[in-house]
């Protein structure tokens, strides 16, 4: 088994985050975005869609989406849970994190792809013909990251964690797209409980992961 990853990208970050939260050590292939590598024929040959992280198992199945790699190691390891483990608990966990990625890390993609010049043409992640930078999307990226943070804000004013009475895999996702908004330089104001969750998340070892 080996995770396809890569240091400074936030989707393999969850990853290395969830599987440190699970104690789990997995043998890994470092993919380097800085040359493109993700796009060589030998990793497209790998995984299609060249993007990272990748699982590749044992019998040649490739994993290539950040929530899968981890549903995968929850259904092998359960404990400690991530995921949840009543039906209202893993409800609540993936509709967080569903938002999360929808309202919020989608939001500093779009910023963050639209805004460098060393996208142009590549607005969009992975392999994919030559897609276009849209300015607008910059600007409403910014404005979504206002929002979701408002939101996020009110939500854990009343909760602990994202998703309930403990961390999970919801927790992970909000703290990478904070963190890749600040690399992204989305300048907020800070808002008293994602700050505070924020530490709490930022003092876990797997924040360092």
């Amino acid at each position: 088994m080996k995770l396809y990853d890569a240091v400074w990208a936030p989707s393999p970050r969850k990853v290395r985050m969830y599987l440190a939260e699970k104690g789990i050590h997995v043998e890994r292939v470092m993919v380097d975005l800085r040359i493109d590598e993700q796009l060589t024929p030998a990793y497209l040959a790998i995984n299609p869609r060249g993007t990272v992280p990748a699982l590749e198992l044992d019998d040649g199945t490739v994993l290539a989406e950040t929530s899968a790699i981890c549903r995968y190691f929850e259904a092998r390891q359960p404990e400690p849970p991530l995921f949840g483990t009543t039906a209202e608990e893993i409800g609540l966990v993936e509709a967080w994190t569903r938002r999360i990625e929808a309202e919020g890390y989608a939001a500093v993609g779009d910023a963050f792809r639209n805004s460098r010049p060393v996208f142009a043409d590549r607005a969009l992640s992975g392999k994919w013909p030559a897609m276009p930078q849209l300015p607008g999307l910059v600007e409403r990226g910014r404005a979504m990251w206002e929002h979701f943070l408002d939101m996020l804000d009110a939500r854990l004013a009343q909760s602990e964690w994202i998703a309930g009475r403990r961390i999970s895999y919801a927790d992970i996702c909000g703290f990478v797209a904070v963190e890749f908004a600040r690399a992204t330089k989305l300048h907020s104001a800070e808002r008293a409980s994602v700050a505070r969750w924020h530490r709490q998340m930022a003092a876990r070892p797997s924040a360092e992961a």
